[in-house]
Parts: structure tokens; C-alpha cells; sequence
């Protein structure tokens, strides 16, 4: 009886300080490796989140220009002898730089007037800025991308964004419904993260004209 009372007696020890250390240890490797997880994961959806916004912001750009151009008239293909002094008759061109029309409250009749003329253009930086007042009217020149878009105007001497217009003319100098094909390629950098883009939509202007 005595040598089973001692076994007992034994066994109420409980754990030993080492066996503690053991365990608490494993118990913080594993917390740690959790909330590592845990951190990166919340880390990696706020950079998709953000990159969302940038995406989203671009679309609401390109849906802008065509909503706009779709709405006007007259409109006026910038190429590279152009300057936005001198912006003036309906003109159609394959490969632009910017673009410049009537509004939709011009009457149909009207010329071309550079006073009242919506203009967006692709600058040498690589951002499209959009003005609702003329070329004439510096100051109303608004940038529409943010900094972390940039749209690659050309490579190796080819036009690969900008836009492209056809059958801006008068009726008289030709029988083609206007229209215009707007195309945006380039790179959202964001926190060092590289993404490529490239975008296209093609716009047929409302009023007949043919």
C-alpha cells in the first residue's frame, strides 16, 4: 500500500517548467506565423484594392471620351504637325494625338468654332488632359490620369496610342459616318508594382451626317 500511495503521490506533480517553456514556445511560433499570414494578406488586398481604384479610374476616362465624342460633331484629328493654337475644320486621320470637336449643344450648322471646341490630347508625359473651353483657353486644360498612369505614346517611331478618326469631313468630300477609335496603352506603377494596361473602344457619332 505504501509503494502505491508513493506512485500516486508522484503523479501530482504536473508539468514541468521545460515542458512549459516547450510549449508556450510552440504556442507563440504559431501565433507569429498566423498573424504574419494574417498581415500580408491584409497587406495584399489593400494593393488590389488600391489598383482597383486606378483601373476603375482610367475606364471612367475612356467611357468619358467616349460618351463626349459620341455626342459631338465636327471633329478634328491633332497629328504631329498640329499644335492646339491651330486647331480649326473637321479633319480625319489614322494616327493622332488628340482629338478636337463640337460639343453636343453646338447647332448642326455651325463651323467649327476653336472658342467652344472639347480637346483631349495625350501629352509627351504620358497623361491625357481634356479642356471644354477651346484650345485657345489654356488654363482650362484639366489632367484626367493620375500620376501613377502612363500611356506609351510611341515605340520604335509607331503610334501604338492616341486616336484615329475617319470621315470627319463634309458630306461633300465624302459618304462615311464619322467615327473615331480611341486607344490607350501603357503601365500602372503603383508602391513598385508594374501592371500593364492596354484599352480600345471606337465611337460612332450620333448625328447622321451622310
Amino acid at each position: 500500500m505504501k509503494i502505491v500511495k508513493l506512485k500516486i503521490e508522484n503523479c501530482k506533480g504536473g508539468y514541468t517548467i521545460i515542458e512549459t517553456m516547450i510549449a508556450i514556445s510552440l504556442f507563440l511560433v504559431i501565433i507569429m506565423a498566423g498573424m504574419g499570414a494574417l498581415l500580408n494578406a491584409n497587406l495584399l488586398h489593400q494593393k488590389s484594392q488600391n489598383m482597383r481604384s486606378i483601373i476603375d479610374n482610367l475606364s471612367f476616362i475612356m467611357e468619358d471620351m467616349s460618351r463626349n465624342l459620341r455626342t459631338g460633331s465636327k471633329y478634328y484629328c491633332i497629328t504631329g504637325a498640329d499644335n492646339l493654337s491651330n486647331v480649326s475644320t473637321a479633319k480625319s486621320g489614322p494616327s493622332c494625338w488628340g482629338v478636337a470637336f463640337e460639343s453636343s449643344g453646338t447647332p448642326a450648322n455651325q463651323v467649327a468654332d476653336q472658342n467652344n471646341q472639347w480637346v483631349y490630347y495625350i501629352d509627351n508625359f504620358g497623361k491625357i488632359f481634356k479642356a471644354t473651353q477651346g484650345p485657345y483657353a489654356a488654363a482650362s486644360f484639366v489632367q484626367l490620369t493620375p500620376e501613377e498612369i502612363v500611356i506609351t505614346g510611341q515605340v520604335a517611331g509607331v503610334q501604338v496610342s492616341g486616336f484615329s478618326v475617319l470621315g470627319a469631313e463634309s458630306v461633300a468630300t465624302n459618304s462615311q459616318q464619322p467615327f473615331v477609335t480611341i486607344r490607350l496603352v501603357g503601365k500602372i506603377t503603383f508602391k513598385d508594382v508594374v501592371t500593364p494596361f492596354s484599352l480600345q473602344t471606337s465611337v460612332s457619332q450620333r448625328l447622321v451626317d451622310i
